[in-house]
């Protein structure tokens, strides 16, 4: 059997699609895996052992994008029209995807037609449909019952964890001698996700006293970087940065050994989902019902009523209380504090 996964969103999408992946291996464990991102993807699919092979598209944000990329996604669709797969899933619900889906050639192709309606011609060129509507689910699930309706038999449940498996991950030299650290991620290329950088600081300094030292993670965004050095500045040493220069193997070799991350809602929260790393999740302009931490010991924090505080942006309405007792809090019931 050989299945073919098309998905060209965004990183943290890419890794949530791994709890399926696992399942359709469980009950193929001889089938052919393939799955297509968008590059830059590909990386946070390192640590699943149960896909075969990552292809790359072109790159979500349009600015990234050269004349040329057509003749690389034309390699992209022979290679894969030459794999002759039998099931081919479109999950990005994007016209790339599904044109990916179509050249396939697969004798199965499948999409999902309840959460956002499709329109008459691309159903033509879909032979399975899922009807889960997927509003205000996990976007886990809505890949897995995606995948599961359109198969012969049901994937299994639960659904399983994400997947970023320890020893496929990378050592980051910086941080080989630490033993009890915090993992931080203060920095997204949203606004609307960004929280205050003065009350990142205050949350450094309270949790220095309950740790050794703390990591901060960030992406290669210059604005990211630059708030990263701003908060080792403050640190007295005991503050480190990646400056947005590991590798997703690196940054999980880091959460598989942290006692604990805070971040906002990133490709980074979702790492530290699946290498099962205590979560304190902050959200601001994104839904937790369908972006919240997949099943790892986690707290999301949201901001208080705007009736409590009408004239303050929601990123004022969190403060830095909040986060911390929800990092005393999952500290305490694993015995750590």
């Amino acid at each position: 059997m050989k299945f073919l996964f098309v998905k060209l969103k965004h990183i943290g999408d890419s890794l949530l699609l791994t709890p399926t992946i696992r399942s359709v291996r469980a009950i193929y464990p001889q089938a052919k895996i393939w799955v297509v991102v968008r590059r830059g993807c590909q990386g946070i699919l390192a640590g699943c052992p149960d896909i075969d092979r990552v292809l790359t598209a072109a790159a979500p944000e349009k600015n990234n994008r050269r004349p040329w990329n057509w003749a690389a996604d034309f390699g992209l669709a022979a290679a894969i029209r030459r794999e002759r797969f039998d099931y081919a899933f479109e999950l990005g619900d994007g016209d790339r995807g599904r044109w990916l889906t179509l050249i396939s050639g697969a004798r199965h192709r499948c999409a999902n037609a309840a959460g956002r309606p499709l329109h008459w011609w691309w159903k033509r060129t879909f032979t399975d449909f899922s009807e889960f509507w997927w509003y205000k689910s996990h976007q886990v699930e809505k890949d897995y019952y995606t995948v599961s309706d359109c198969l012969p038999d049901p994937l299994p449940l639960p659904i399983p964890s994400l997947s970023f498996a320890r020893d496929r991950t990378r050592p980051w030299a910086p941080a080989d001698n630490l033993t009890r650290f915090a993992v931080l991620h203060p920095g997204t290329r949203w606004s609307i996700k960004r929280w205050p950088e003065q009350r990142w600081s205050d949350l450094c300094a309270k949790l220095l006293e309950r740790f050794p030292a703390i990591v901060l993670s960030c992406g290669p965004d210059s604005e990211e970087v630059r708030l990263c050095v701003s908060l080792c500045s403050s640190g007295s040493g005991r503050i480190i940065s990646t400056f947005g220069k590991t590798s997703w193997a690196q940054l999980a070799g880091l959460l598989h050994r942290a006692s604990l991350f805070v971040g906002v809602d990133t490709a980074a929260m979702h790492l530290a989902a699946a290498c099962s790393c205590p979560t304190v999740a902050l959200f601001m302009g994104s839904s937790p019902a369908e972006w919240a931490p997949w099943k790892t010991r986690h707290t999301v924090i949201q901001p208080e009523s705007a009736n409590e505080e009408p004239r303050r942006s929601p990123p004022e309405r969190i403060s830095v209380n909040m986060v911390l007792q929800a990092c005393d809090n999952l500290l305490r019931d694993e015995g750590r504090a």
